[in-house]
């Protein structure tokens, strides 16, 4: 009877030890359960949406995936349409372009505060430019001077032939045509010069303003290290 008792006891306990293995094994490791997706986003009304899985009214929008904790794990891009995607990197690609220009703006300001330190340079270099057109317009309006001395010649030959001037001789004709077709192309010349002298204050003038506010803070820069 005794040996019976002793039997069942030890039964019992093995059977107790072999259910607590089994339950032990169906319980995840640390007694936690894993985490699943959390989705939010912020819909076309200002909703902001929660779900556990990515969010149909925001798939033109970005959506963030969140850790338990409420912390973003990672961003979901929106899903575009062909057309979206390609204005999409159009905007991206003109954003590129304007920021390269603007890198080319600033390596232009600082090579011409390399040529020009000082307004006084820059006003040289501007005289020294008009200068040069001047001469170029002076010497067209020289050879005018002479183009007119050779046309009262020619004026003062044809008094010869006012009476009949069918009988003036070819040569002094042409003389004439030749006198007026210079003439056009000294004023011409004169004109274009004129143009080019406008051209060239106009570029000064713009590259001035450019340059006034790199002198100014080049001159503020040197009095504050002194």
């Amino acid at each position: 009877m005794l040996a019976s008792t002793q039997a069942l006891k030890a039964f019992l306990a093995f059977s107790l030890a072999a259910a607590s293995g089994v339950h032990a094994q169906q319980q995840p490791s640390g007694g936690a359960r894993p985490s699943s997706a959390i989705y939010s986003c912020t819909d076309a009304r200002g909703r902001t949406i929660t779900a556990d899985r990515p969010i149909a009214d925001c798939i033109d929008r970005e959506q963030r995936e969140l850790n338990p904790s409420g912390t973003t794990r990672r961003k979901v891009e929106p899903t575009y349409t062909a057309r979206e995607q390609a204005e999409r990197e159009e905007r991206e690609r003109q954003a590129q372009l304007q920021a390269a220009r603007l890198v080319e703006e600033r390596r232009r300001e600082r090579a011409l505060l390399v040529r020009y330190p000082t307004p006084v340079a820059h006003d040289r270099e501007r005289a020294e430019a008009l200068v040069q057109i001047d001469v170029v317009i002076q010497a067209a309006r020289k050879r005018l001077a002479e183009l007119g001395e050779d046309r009262k010649r020619v004026d003062d030959e044809l008094e010869f032939y006012k009476k009949d001037p069918a009988k003036a001789p070819d040569a002094l004709r042409r003389r004439i045509e030749d006198i007026a077709r210079s003439v056009a192309v000294q004023n011409r010349f004169i004109g274009e010069q004129e143009d080019e002298k406008k051209r060239v204050n106009a570029r000064f003038d713009e590259e001035q303003a450019k340059l006034a506010p790199l002198w100014a803070a080049n001159t503020a820069a040197a009095q504050k290290s002194k």
